[in-house]
């Protein structure tokens, strides 16, 4: 491996002649030179790895030095050196993108420390991270071997999602697939819990049922309006949890996260079915029945979430909620920029609900175009894509505006996504629907093994189209493909993003309350 080099430059060089020799023992390459001009015909000739800059040179001084070095080669990292302290000196030098400050005298300990710093972090923090999942491994791995409830599998979850992020410091592709290994064994475990369980948790026979799609508003939004603020209720369309604390930190910058729950979401965990439930407060069948005129079946023309906002109306006047309320959805890039630009009106009501359909619409371009397939190619991809988008969107905007108002900002999703990549073999008529995730339809064929299946959906408040309609539903990372063309479908939608079935990822929601710093 070659050398790392330093190039230093310090009009006071042969004074430092200890610490050049202390680098070089510890395997770094140092070129030494007096004055800024020096230096910059250096960096014209040779590549260095960082620079270590004298603030106080004759000629040109290590300001002026280091702004001619960045106007070449801007990614150098260059660490500013100094025996003044003067605040306008620090800011000179901060404004001027530097990698480090240090104030002379300057010993060896500290100018390994910041080479380690400046050019090792990631590899170093990439080391950490590796060992403490390794560390961790045998704690999540006993965790699966118990009897986990709804609360010890938000707890798995949690600690999954946190060391995917980790992970992505790490260049050892072997800890990566470990790490998946688990998440395949957990996702497994977690389906069959589900399956266990789902019919008591609808039915309110069990003592441990979670907040679910069509109870999260009375149970985790209406607290937060006896809070006498005004509220602003973002819902953000198929965001998955790994992707809420990839984004977390930039909203922090603005607000505090004042909670950060996980509900469970209904069945099928798809827009229809899972964010009625959510606006509406009750299940798909039960919508159907009390609100027809609100309701439209999957066969049926039209948007089947035209009406969340007559739903969450009506939810409202069922739980004697007298809140004055705005609704808006974004669906496109003008709309969010119209909202932006109108969003001092919002301030007449006492809460705002935004949805935002962004990231359903990247999961349905990744399936279908090869150029976000590509930006999108893995899991960290599809996070860094999602992340890009927001830190550049209309939603960040109004999200920074509202941090200098006294709000309370919710943020939720109605259900997430996962990576499909095993195909699994239906058959159906030409009615049955498109979805990859579940199927209902009279004549379905299946495995009963290899799918969580509805005999009676009615149980279950979903609707029934005929006598014989089943519903049925794939499990972890499963994908349901038609025996004709099967080798060309399973090729196609393999390693795409899907949903409306049964996983940790599509499953457990983001819930988090936020207020402004």
């Amino acid at each position: 491996m070659a050398k790392t080099k330093i190039l230093w430059a310090d009009d006071e060089i042969d004074m430092l002649k200890p610490h050049i020799i202390f680098l070089e023992e510890k395997g770094y390459d140092v070129t030494a030179v007096n004055s800024g001009d020096e230096a910059l015909d250096l960096v014209n000739e040779e590549h260095f790895d960082i620079i270590f800059l004298d603030e106080q040179m004759p000629g040109m001084s290590g300001i002026e030095t280091l702004e001619n070095i960045k106007a070449r080669q801007p990614n150098i990292p260059i660490v500013m050196i100094t025996k003044s302290e003067e605040e306008s000196i620090m800011e000179d030098a901060i404004g001027s993108n530097i990698a480090d400050y240090l104030i002379k005298p300057v010993k060896p300990s500290q100018i390994l420390l910041s080479l380690k710093r400046n050019l090792e972090n990631k590899k170093l923090a990439g080391e950490k991270a590796t060992m403490s999942y390794q560390q961790q491994f045998r704690e999540i791995s006993m965790q699966l071997q118990d009897r986990l409830d709804t609360k010890g599998w938000t707890s798995v979850y949690r600690k999954l999602v946190r060391w995917e992020t980790e992970l992505e410091k790490s260049d050892d592709s072997n800890i990566t697939e470990i790490l998946n290994m688990q998440k395949t064994e957990a996702n497994n475990q977690f389906s069959k819990f589900y399956e266990d369980n789902y019919y008591d948790w609808l039915y309110g026979n069990s003592d441990d049922k979670p907040v679910m799609s069509h109870t999260a508003v009375k149970e985790k939004l209406f607290p937060v309006l006896e809070k006498n603020k005004k509220v602003f209720f973002l819902v953000i369309d198929n965001l998955r949890y790994d992707q809420w604390k990839a984004i977390e930190p930039l909203i922090n910058e603005y607000f505090r996260t004042d909670n950060d729950d996980l509900y469970y979401s209904i069945l099928p965990s798809v827009t229809q079915y899972a964010r009625n439930a959510l606006f509406s407060g009750m299940m798909p069948l039960e919508i159907k029945k009390r609100y027809p005129q609100f309701w439209l079946d999957e066969h049926e023309e039209g948007s089947k979430n035209q009406f969340e906002d007559e739903l969450f109306g009506e939810q409202l006047k069922r739980y004697g909620k007298h809140v004055k309320y705005s609704y808006n959805k974004i669906l496109n890039l003008d709309a969010g920029k119209k909202l932006f630009e109108n969003i001092s009106n919002l301030f007449h009501y006492d809460l705002n609900i935004i949805v935002y359909n962004f990231v359903d619409m990247l999961s349905h371009a990744r399936t279908e175009m090869e150029i976000i397939r590509e930006l999108a190619d893995d899991e960290a991809a599809y996070r860094s894509l999602m992340v890009s988008w927001f830190e550049h969107s209309s939603l960040f905007d109004i999200i920074k505006y509202l941090a200098g108002k006294d709000i309370q900002l919710v943020i939720t999703t109605d259900h997430g996504s996962i990576k499909v990549n095993n195909p699994v073999k239906i058959v159906g008529d030409k009615n049955v629907n498109t979805n990859l995730r579940y199927k209902f339809g009279k004549s379905l064929g299946y495995n009963p093994k290899e799918v969580f299946e509805m005999g009676d959906p009615e149980k279950f408040f979903l609707p029934r189209f005929n006598v014989s309609t089943r519903w049925v539903f794939a499990r972890t990372n499963d994908f349901f493909a038609y025996p004709n063309n099967f080798n060309y479908y399973s090729k196609y939608y393999k390693n795409t993003f899907q949903h409306g079935g049964i996983s940790l990822e599509e499953i457990l929601i983001p819930f988090a309350t936020l207020s402004p710093k």
